[in-house]
């Protein structure tokens, strides 16, 4: 059987960091959607500016995993994913710039992973490592699911798909009858939550959604997006790569 998502209105935008800027390096966020599938899909990878090929690890996953998870059964997804994991770290083990074919060289295109599988009224988070998905229930937006951040030992610290033992790290949290959903990578968290991520922060968040959700203009709608996260502020706020994904259901 074959949903319609098409009514499921999705911008994405990424913007790069001052520090890339400042290094001339590209940004190392990537997105990916799937509307065309049984199931909705969207998912944020960040690459580890530590690594040399954190982009190239970041689309690997984003293209694997809504490729793999587009149409399956909803039920089985908690099985699917990893399975989509670990096809995806496969790619990357015989990927022409893996220069040993082995898994220890993994550490190369380390990335991080937030994504959502939707089918008809219910949805499930799957994430690795730090960046942040909320699903909100109420047009107050005092009602919501979280998947948040997850840090190391240190701030700066995190996990990802590419380690040796990335199923520790893999986190799920369901939800139902969400209006609007938000994945972003962790250059926007610190304007979505409070310190203590337990609550968020609406002057960030629900403007944001207020605007998308009327503006019927992707055109205008994606500028005034990515003109927000480009932000002087923010920038000073927060230096790293900035992607978030608006989802309206």
């Amino acid at each position: 059987m074959r949903i319609n998502n098409q009514h499921i209105r999705v911008l994405s935008a990424s913007v790069k960091g001052a520090l890339h800027t400042q290094l001339n390096a590209p940004c190392q966020d990537y997105s990916l959607f799937s509307q065309d599938g049984r199931n909705f899909v969207a998912i944020v990878s960040d690459g580890a500016g530590s690594s040399k090929y954190g982009r190239i690890g970041a689309k690997v996953v984003c293209e694997t995993l809504t490729s793999l998870l587009k149409n399956i059964d909803f039920n089985d997804a908690k099985k699917a994913i990893p399975q989509a994991i670990s096809i995806a770290r496969s790619k990357l083990i015989r990927h022409r710039l893996n220069k040993t074919k082995s898994e220890a060289s993994l550490v190369d295109f380390s990335a991080t992973l937030v994504g959502v599988i939707c089918f008809k009224n219910k949805g499930l988070f799957f994430h690795i490592g730090d960046g942040a998905a909320l699903a909100f229930h109420d047009d107050k937006f005092s009602d919501f699911t979280a998947s948040r951040p997850e840090n190391g030992r240190f701030k700066c610290e995190t996990y990802f798909y590419t380690m040796d033992d990335w199923k520790e790290s893999l986190r799920y949290t369901s939800f139902e009858n969400a209006h609007t959903i938000f994945l972003m990578s962790d250059g926007l968290t610190n304007f979505s939550f409070s310190r203590d991520y337990q609550s968020i922060e609406k002057g960030f968040l629900q403007p944001i959604a207020d605007y998308l959700s009327k503006e019927l203009c992707k055109t205008k709608a994606l500028r005034a997006l990515s003109n927000t996260l480009r932000d002087p502020q923010a920038s000073k706020l927060n230096s790293d790569d900035k992607t978030l994904v608006w989802i309206r259901l």
